[in-house]
């Protein structure tokens, strides 16, 4: 079974706030105590962190859910119940989150980006929170929010400083194998490779060792931009690579020159994405030791059995290698992203035959209260409902005396007096 997983589903859940108290004021000598119950704590929510100390999403092929703890429930003596404490996940460096309709959410590139996958319910207001002037002994509380709970898809591209690019059998396993310590399965068949290895290349270079990370991607076919083969999955990788090494098979065995190989994948690389033809790259001829006759190519040839070429090799990566570091240190703004999805605003849906659905966070919770039978807390909760301009949309949306409005668990009639 393999052990490097670059693509899964994972399942997230924020705990659920805990419930206000009701409660009253009682001690000897006080006739009349007021409201002293205290707020729900809140649940703790689901954060996607980047780290580099990830290397890939095995962790969630067999276990996909994260959950976060429930906050506690308030008390009296305006007593509040304690916070869940967030839920931080380790992903890798390189991490890309979707919504399962295909939209992207989140780019964890670098180490430290954060994004809140699942957002924990806020804890509901004991009935001390709604004493006033006129409400001077509330008997209602808030109810404590559910936590938000979805699917995400993730996606791992590497994050490599160079991708060996080339078709299957080219000999990238053997060539990776021979400059890093990596140990990836080397055969001679098409297709050895189902999954990018990553090796590490130390370069003692004028007594300052330089290291750079080299990924073997797996062999590229014509029509991998269109999702050939494995073709999207392979070329994935390839995006964030600094520097392209492409390697030309010298000895290929369908008689292809090395010309037409550059050429096939110039053309799947720029057809999946244009820019990556504006990446620095270095082209190299690979299994010099197996080619007959001299072929038609002229660039650096190496042979990864032989060791031929290969220390020209490594300073041609090392050298492009530090000038693409140094662009990208002019451009690095060395910031942690945080990605915080935007408050849901309040909306209607009209669902035909008079009826009505209201939609948003702040309208589901202005009705979670413990005892709507109250006309305190049913007053409270249509003063909510207007604020958050409830009504005003559900006129807008043209409803009408007598239909029914549902807001979350809870339906009434409208009003035109609302």
């Amino acid at each position: 079974m393999s052990n490097f997983v670059d693509e899964c589903n994972i399942n997230v859940e924020g705990g659920s706030g805990g419930a206000g108290c009701v409660s009253f004021r009682r001690e000897a000598h006080v006739s009349k105590g007021g409201p002293d119950g205290g707020d729900g704590g809140d649940g703790g929510s689901i954060w996607l962190v980047a780290d580099h100390n990830s290397a890939s999403l095995l962790s969630f092929r067999d276990h996909p859910h994260r959950k976060g703890g429930n906050g506690k429930h308030g008390s009296g003596k305006k007593k509040h119940g304690p916070s869940s404490p967030d839920v931080e996940v380790k992903v890798p460096e390189g991490t890309v989150v979707y919504h399962f309709d295909g939209t992207q959410l989140a780019d964890l590139a670098n180490h430290g980006d954060r994004f809140l996958a699942a957002a924990g319910g806020e804890g509901g207001k004991g009935n001390a929170r709604f004493l006033s002037n006129k409400r001077r002994a509330p008997a209602f509380a808030e109810q404590g929010e559910e936590g938000e709970e979805r699917w995400l898809r993730l996606e791992l591209k590497l994050v490599a400083d160079v991708a060996l690019v080339g078709f299957p059998n080219v000999g990238k396993s053997t060539l990776i194998s021979r400059i890093s310590a990596a140990k990836p399965k080397i055969a001679n068949y098409p297709f050895t490779t189902l999954e990018p290895n990553l090796g590490v290349v130390r370069i003692d270079d004028d007594n300052d060792d330089f290291e750079m990370v080299v990924a073997d991607i797996p062999g590229l076919i014509e029509g991998a931009a269109d999702g050939k083969g494995l073709g999207h999955q392979f070329l994935r990788h390839v995006e964030r690579a600094r520097v392209l090494v492409l390697l030309l098979d010298l000895a290929p065995w369908d008689a292809v020159s090395p010309k037409e190989q550059e050429e096939a994948l110039l053309a799947e690389l720029g057809a999946y994405q244009p820019d990556l033809l504006d990446r620095p790259r270095i082209v190299i001829g690979s299994k010099a030791d197996m080619a007959q006759d001299a072929p038609d190519f002229d660039g650096l040839q190496i042979s990864s059995m032989t060791g031929e070429g290969l220390p020209q090799l490594l300073g041609l990566m090392a050298d492009a290698v530090k000038e693409a570091r140094a662009v990208a240190a002019k451009e690095d703004k060395s910031e942690i992203v945080i990605h915080r999805p935007f408050t849901e605003t309040v909306d209607v849906e009209s669902l035909g035959d008079g009826q009505f659905v209201v939609h948003g966070r702040r309208a589901l919770k202005a009705v979670r209260l413990s005892d709507l039978t109250d006309p305190s807390a049913l007053e409270h909760a249509q003063n909510r409902l207007d604020s958050l301009g409830v009504y005003k949309a559900l006129r807008t949306a043209g409803a009408r005396e007598g239909d029914l409005v549902h807001i979350g668990d809870m339906t009434f009639e409208y009003e035109e007096d609302m």
